[in-house]
């Protein structure tokens, strides 16, 4: 089967990488231009924060990921396969290796808590209804929904959502979970208990996590790596002290507004 895989297929330890990706929107004087020529790697196994401020191509980055988007121009390589250049089928597959963690969590209102997580197992494996019923009882478990399994989205607070959502997004066990804007509606109390939820479940099965968040700095307590958006541009940080000391006038003006001036990382 032709994947369309570029040179970087198996690159050891690399799960996402763009490669001089540009992406707009608009025509003429109204031309957006969200990235510009943007280029980094996202290690396997770690956990990469992408914030900026509103309207900087966060969720686009994620969007260029699924293959939902198609940048203007570059490769967006995950695990090797240029998603540019797939097909339907290659993608779908690709798609398999893939967990997402969306922003209203996207739970169906006519499903139990059971129903829900298990709709994936049920979509897109040929498991019985016992192993599926195992399965998702060890996440139920795991993620401390038990004796809620036979509620209805109505009937859930917004942290029990998002845990609902975080266990539906683990069950064919993906080697990398994106989220976008995780706990959008949660107050910082639940907000803390959902990151240490995130970075508790991250640590214990190993996978790739890109968080997209607007909840900064507290987002970058769980960061490996930072990436920062900014008119097009983005930079890399390994820790968030890096961003106060940057030197970029643009990045510390952020870290000025945004993480205040206080912070130290």
């Amino acid at each position: 089967m032709n994947t369309g895989v570029q040179t970087e297929q198996g690159e050891a330890g690399v799960a996402v990488r763009f490669v001089e990706v540009s992406k707009s929107f608009g025509r003429g004087a109204r031309r957006n231009q969200v990235l510009h020529s943007a280029s980094f790697s996202v290690p396997e196994g770690k956990t990469t924060v992408i914030a900026g401020g509103s309207g900087q191509g966060k969720s686009v980055t994620l969007k260029l990921i699924l293959g939902l988007l198609k940048p203007d121009s570059g490769q967006v390589l995950v695990f090797g396969h240029d998603v540019t250049r797939l097909g339907i089928n290659a993608l779908r597959e690709l798609r398999m290796q893939f967990g997402v963690l969306f922003q209203s969590s996207a739970l169906f209102d006519s499903l139990s808590v059971f129903e829900n997580i298990a709709l994936p197992l049920r979509e897109r494996t040929k498991l019985s209804e016992e192993e599926i019923r195992h399965k998702v009882e060890s996440t139920l478990d795991q993620l401390g929904l038990l004796g809620h399994e036979d509620k209805y989205p109505a009937q859930l607070s917004g942290g029990m959502k998002k845990r609902v959502g975080l266990a539906r997004a683990l069950q064919l066990e993906p080697k990398l979970v994106l989220f976008d804007e995780p706990t959008t509606g949660l107050d910082p109390v639940m907000t803390q208990d959902i990151y240490e939820l995130f970075s508790a479940t991250q640590k214990r099965l190993g996978y790739t996590a890109m968080i997209v968040s607007h909840d900064v700095p507290q987002i970058f307590a769980l960061a490996d790596q930072i990436i920062l958006l900014n008119r097009g541009e983005l930079d890399t940080f390994t820790e968030a002290e890096q961003i106060v000391h940057s030197e970029k006038e643009a990045i510390r003006e952020f870290a000025r507004t945004v993480m205040g001036p206080g912070f130290t990382g």
